[in-house]
């Protein structure tokens, strides 16, 4: 595991006042602490949910309109908002960034991605009716075949790996959930 070089969080979020990397009591690892009151301030990996939206034995995919990675193809996803479920907040990215909307959908694959402290949920579902458009975070949405598909201009890595496992399970007539890791260190 790596450590903090230096505190994320300069300033105290309850009192205003700076912060040292220091281990606290009864820890293992240096956190960003408060110099004065004593206040702890934990940094916790992102959650990111989206979705493998099918139509027609094509999937739905969004060339990005916001850095990082603008003009590249993505799945629509992005971070998940405190107080929704990762499913909801599949979904929500899904219509903030398609305009698109599903009825069911069921998880299919999740990522670790340590050298940024993110972890993926993807999710596998129907787009219902087949209706979808360009939110404010795409400059397009397109339904593309798996010979279709840009690879060179994917965004991610783990939208390129959630992809791939995507047309391999179809392959085989069968969708499973998957782990995996991404750590390029």
């Amino acid at each position: 595991m790596s450590k903090i070089n230096k505190p994320i969080q300069k300033f105290c979020i309850v009192c205003g006042s700076p912060t040292e990397l220091k281990i606290p009591e009864d820890d293992n690892r240096q956190r960003a602490v408060c110099t004065v009151c004593g206040h702890i301030h934990y940094q916790n990996p992102k959650v990111v949910s989206g979705c493998i939206l099918e139509w027609e034995n094509k999937i739905l995919l969004c060339k990005r309109a916001t850095e990082p990675r603008s003009g590249y193809w993505t799945l629509p996803a992005g971070f998940l908002e405190n107080n929704e479920t990762v499913s909801e907040g599949a979904l929500r990215e899904t219509s903030e960034e398609a305009n698109a909307t599903s009825d069911d959908i069921k998880l299919f694959f999740m990522c670790d991605l340590r050298h940024i402290s993110q972890i993926y949920m993807m999710y596998l579902g129907k787009l219902s009716k087949g209706e979808y458009s360009a939110g404010p975070e795409s400059e397009d949405v397109k339904l593309f075949s798996e010979s279709e598909i840009p690879w060179n201009e994917i965004a991610f890595s783990v939208i390129e790996k959630t992809l791939k496992l995507y047309f391999q399970d179809k392959k085989k007539g069968n969708f499973s959930i998957h782990f995996d890791t991404i750590d390029p260190r």
